[in-house]
Order: C-alpha cells, then structure tokens, then sequence
C-alpha cells in the first residue's frame, strides 16, 4: 500500500511538510482517514471511567494531529495557488470539516467532563479551561437537541458560502485584471512596465482593496479610471445574494446561542469586550477624519486645476505629497530592493529587539520554486522555527498579504512553529508601503515564532483579532525608525545610504493624507459593523445600505470609497473577521502608545525582551489587558493614536 504523505509526521526539520512529496491527490484520502482517527481519540478520551485533566483536556489538545496536518497543507496551498481542483475538494471536504468541528463541540458527555474536571493550579491551565468552556457554550454545547442540529445545518452553510464568496472574488479579480498599453503605462519605471508585460500588452492585476496603489502613479487619467472601475465592479453579480444569506445565518445562530446580534456574539471574545465599543471607535474618530479627507480632498483639487473624483484623488495627492515633501515614488524604490529590506531590515530588527538570528536553509524547499525557507534561531544557536516567505505576485493567489502556519509551537506536543508570510509583490524594488506590509506580516511571524506556550490552543495567533494586530502593528514602526532605515536603504544601483533628508521626507509621508486613509478605513468598518449590528430583516439593495451606513457616520464623501464594499469584503465575508475589521484600528492604539515607550528608551534588548515576554511568549495564556500593562507598565493610552493619525482635536 502506498504511503500518504500527509498522514505520517514529517522526517524534516520542524516537522516542515515534505512538499514534493505531497500532491492534491492526497488530500481527500487524508483527510477522510484523519477525520476517523481523531473521532477514535475523541471515543477514547470518552472511555476514561475517572476523568483527569491529563486523560481528558491534555489528550484533546494533543489529538486531531493528522487533521491538524492535512487542512494546513490544503488551505494553505489553496490560498497561495488556486485552482479549479482545489476549489472542487473544497467544495467537498469544508462542509465535512465543519460538520466535523461542531459534532466535537457540542458532544454533552465531553462537555460535562470538562465542566468536572479538577484544573491544575497554574494559570495557563486555568486560562486554558476557561478558554474551552466558553468555546464549547459558544459552539452549541448548552442546546437542545433541535438547537444543535439547527446549528450544525448553519454552520455547513456559512463554511460553503464563505468558500464560495472568496473564490468569486478571486475570479473576478483575475477576470477583471485591467489591460493597458505602454502608452498608458507612463508614469512607471521601467522595471514596473516590464512586471505588468504579456504575450499580448501589458496586464495590471487587481489588488484587494478598492482604491488601487497605481492610481497614484499613472499619469493616464484613462488608465485610472479603468482600474479603478474595474476594482469596483468586483462580486457585484456574483457575490449579493451570498452576502444576504451570510448575514441572514450569522444573525439566526447568534440568536440560538443567546446573542441579539451576530456582532455581540464574535465581539463578546474580543477585547473590545461589546458591539457597542466598536461603534463608539468609529463614532469618536469619523467626524476629524472626515473633515480631514474633505480638506485633503479640495488641496489635491487645487493642485489638478479641477475637481477630482475617487479615480483621481490618489494621483494628485501624490502630487501634492512629492511638491509639499520633495517624496517621488519611483525614486525612493530604488532604496528599497525586497532582499535588503528583509536582511538589513525586518530581520535585523528583530536581532536588536529579540538576539534572534533569520538566515536561509538552501536544503529544505518551499512549496514552490519562489518560496524561501529561513530557519530562525536564538542568539545561542537554539533552533526556534522556519519562516518561508512567499512574495510574488501570480493570478492564482488570492489578494492582500497574509502570515499562516503549518505548524504551530507548544510544549506539551513538543512542536516549533513553521510560518509563512505571503504577499503579492511585482516588482523586487518595494513601495513605501510594501515596505511597511513587510515588516507588518513579519510581526504575525514573530507572534507564531516565539510563541512559548504548553497548549497548542493557547500558541502564537490563536488569539481576539483586535489583539493579533498588535504585535504586527508595532513592528511596522521599525520600518522607518533611524537606527534600522539607516541599516537597509542602500541605492541599488551605487550602493548609497538614502538621504537624512529623505528619510524625514518619508517619515512625513506616512502621516500624509491620513484623512483619507482613516476615512475610507473607517467607512469599511462601518459597513461591517453594520451588517453584522442587524437584529431583524436583511436590507436587499446593497447599495442604498451601504449609503445609508455611511451617512450615519458622516463618511458619505462621494469622492471617497470605502476601503472595501461588500461584494469585494474577502476579510469579512471569506476571510475571519467578521465584526472584527475595527481591530486594525483597536490594535493601532495599543501599537501607538506601546511604541511610544520604545521610542523613549530605545529598540534594544531590554525594550524587545519586555515585548517578547508580556506580548509575543504568552499567546492566550494570559488575560490580554495583564498583558498590556505588563509590557507598559499602565492602561493603554489612546492620545499617541490621535495624534499619528492627525486627530489629536478629537
């Protein structure tokens, strides 16, 4: 009998899956085979006559392995490279893994267990018991009969629609990518023109958000205008009727599980702790950001002779960005080529903060050619995990950029972690904020790396999505901090250190046209919160909800667009953060003020051993607000964030 390679361990280091090995063939024997296994240890967790906390919850977390194995491979590689057979053993294996989940979480008999069980006395057991009561009530455990199976019908369909959401949007991104000729392709390097090029003329692939980084920098206003169109024509026909259904299941299990809203059940987890948090953030800052965008948006129209709309509006703001602080972006790429950034950059970084060291590992493979493996290690020498960085951009890839694992760190299972960081890079001369993006999915890999935790539920992200943001949101502030720019902005063509005053000139550009960027943020937030706050009827016309939202926050700026709609929300109708979009934001005032402090006494050591041990170690070991004042020393301090984003009056 021929051996499936992913239901055996991995012989490599870190348990690194073999990825030459394993084709997608595998994946559906695998995975029915995983399901009975880990349904054999969850019957054999069951058939202890005296439950212990070893026999029962230590045997829980140890079990699934094999499932565990097989869905990292799957949806990690589904995400990077999809294809129509991935998208067929989806459809086919989602509803079976959620059926799966749920039939775990709402068994009576290992709830009961678990609600008897005598907890060690040490404060990650507790954290850990805490943590599996409320998700085994929060999954169906406390229904009825009826109830559950109410549930177990909601949650099929949700797994469908969500599968079925993302691949829309990814093949109408593909579909809509925008076609161009040279011509108007002027404003670009080069280099950039040589990216877009094909067999025939040259393509601009869509990036996920609605406003696209080209419009800054094309001086076609045709050109555009057409990718702007075409960004906004995404999931409107295919999408509508799947968003409807979405918030119509979200809203019916919220209730059977006791919550008015679906936005109260997902934001009671959350450290936000209520709805009603969440819509205060948006409440406080949305009139400063809007009157900001407003303001920006008339200088940017004085600079262009004319009204501009939102096809335009970021064309002239970088006009007005490169007249006010001397910044061109074509220019300031060359300062920036990817491997330095990574090297001398984002890893050097983190040796300053944390003595780890990042260095490539030729003898172990990606799961595809342009995939680099790192291996991490302590300043001794002790092995931590491997990172693999995935940055090109190519048509299977879904949108944004992103930080996975296929292998998460815990003691009791004695695994370290492997991570991949993916983006859709297509140039090796980086944006400024491709730069930033860099260093930000770097702080996800530095949560899942130097996770030090016992239960694999408790590692690395597992965490409230208003607080996974944080450790990647702080480590974006190294990007341009003097002591590390100084250390990997080298021209690449002569070598040179970028200028003094260039640096200040970016540094300035970040808090540039934060009117805009706020505002088209919050509008998003806003329209997720929106849909998920509903505790009745679903509207129909998405549009007319959506201007509705909008003119409640006074965000109804005609020239702005949300940073995403509905029909094009991957990140709340695909992609886990439903209700939860603010938590960028959220996350952002604990990055501010925690930064703060660094900026005071310094990226060292002592500065980054502070953040490893009260932040990044502790994953959902501990209480995230002990957390915070561990590492700060106090209550989190929203006047930092105000004034980064310009809204200090607020």
């Amino acid at each position: 009998m021929i051996k499936n390679p992913l239901l055996e361990p991995s012989s490599l280091p870190y348990n690194l899956p073999d990825f030459k090995a394993i084709r997608l063939e595998h994946v559906e024997p695998a995975f029915e085979q995983a399901l009975e296994r880990h349904a054999a240890e969850i019957a054999e967790i069951l058939s202890h006559d005296e439950p212990t906390w070893e026999n029962t919850v230590e045997a829980l977390e140890r079990s699934g392995a094999d499932l565990d194995r097989v869905a990292a491979w799957f949806f990690n590689l589904h995400s990077t490279d999809s294809t129509p057979q991935f998208d067929e053993v989806a459809d086919r294996i989602v509803p079976k893994l959620s059926a799966h989940t749920d039939s775990i979480y709402q068994n009576v008999e290992l709830y009961r267990r678990l609600q008897g069980l005598e907890v060690p006395d040490d404060a990650e057991s507790r954290r850990l018991h805490e943590l599996l009561l409320r998700r085994f009530s929060r999954r169906g455990a406390d229904l009825d009969a009826a109830g559950k199976s109410r549930l177990l019908e909601i949650n099929q369909r949700l797994s469908e629609l969500s599968e079925r959401f993302g691949r829309n949007l990814l093949a109408d991104t593909r579909e809509l990518a925008v076609r161009l000729t040279r011509e108007e392709l002027e404003g670009l390097s080069e280099a950039q023109m040589q990216a877009y090029a094909s067999e025939d003329g040259y393509v601009v692939p869509l990036e996920l958000p609605t406003t696209q980084s080209l419009q800054a920098e094309l001086d076609d206003p045709q050109a555009r205008r057409k990718l702007f169109e075409a960004s906004r024509c995404r999931g409107r026909i295919s999408n509508p009727e799947l968003i409807r259904e979405t918030v119509r299941l979200r809203l019916e299990r919220a209730k059977l599980l006791g919550f008015d809203t679906h936005a109260d059940y997902v934001i009671a987890e959350e450290t936000a702790g209520s709805a009603e948090a969440a819509r205060r953030l948006i409440t406080e800052l949305a009139p400063a950001a809007a009157a900001n965008a407003a303001a920006e948006l008339k200088l940017a129209g004085e600079l262009a002779g004319e009204e501009v709309d939102g096809a335009d509006w970021p064309y002239w703001q970088a006009k007005r960005r490169k007249e006010e602080l001397g910044v061109d972006e074509a220019q300031l790429r060359k300062f920036f080529p990817l491997e330095q950034v990574l090297r001398d950059g984002v890893f050097y970084a983190a040796h300053l903060l944390y003595g780890i060291t990042v260095d490539k590992r030729e003898d172990l493979a990606g799961y595809r050619d342009d995939v680099t493996v790192w291996e991490v290690k302590e300043d001794d020498g002790t092995g931590i995990g491997l990172l693999l960085t995935d940055y090109n951009a190519r048509p299977s890839k879904r949108g944004g950029a992103w930080m996975s694992s296929f292998v998460d760190q815990a003691r009791l299972t004695g695994t370290k972690p492997v991570v991949v960081n993916v983006m859709s890079i297509t140039s090796e001369l980086l944006t400024i904020d491709e730069v930033t993006t860099v260093f930000h999915e770097f702080g996800h890999a530095l949560h899942g790396l130097l996770s030090d935790v016992r239960y694999p539920s408790l590692s690395g992200t597992n965490v409230p999505r208003d607080w996974v943001e944080f450790p990647s949101q702080i480590n974006e502030n190294y990007a341009f901090a003097p002591q590390i720019v100084r250390n990997y902005a080298r021209h690449v063509d002569t070598g040179a250190l970028i200028p003094e005053e260039l640096v200040e000139a970016v540094r300035a550009s970040r808090r540039f046209g934060q009117g805009f960027t706020t505002a088209e943020y919050l509008a998003a937030c806003a329209i997720d919160l929106a849909w998920h706050c509903l505790d009745g009827e679903i509207p129909t016309d998405i549009d007319a909800f959506e201007r509705a939202v909008l003119e409640e926050y006074g965000l109804a700026i005609d020239e702005l667009e949300p940073r995403y709609r509905s029909t094009w929300f991957n990140h709340i109708f695909a992609g886990g953060y439903s209700a939860g979009y603010y938590s960028y934001l959220w996350a952002e005032a604990l990055d501010a003020d925690g930064y703060q402090m660094v900026e005071q006494e310094g990226i060292n050591r002592l500065t980054g051993e502070r953040f490893r041990e009260a932040i990044l170690s502790t994953g959902a070991s501990r209480d995230y607000a002990e957390a915070y004042r561990a590492f700060r020393g106090r209550e989190k301090d929203t006047r930092p964030l105000l004034q980064r984003r310009g809204l200090a009056g607020v």
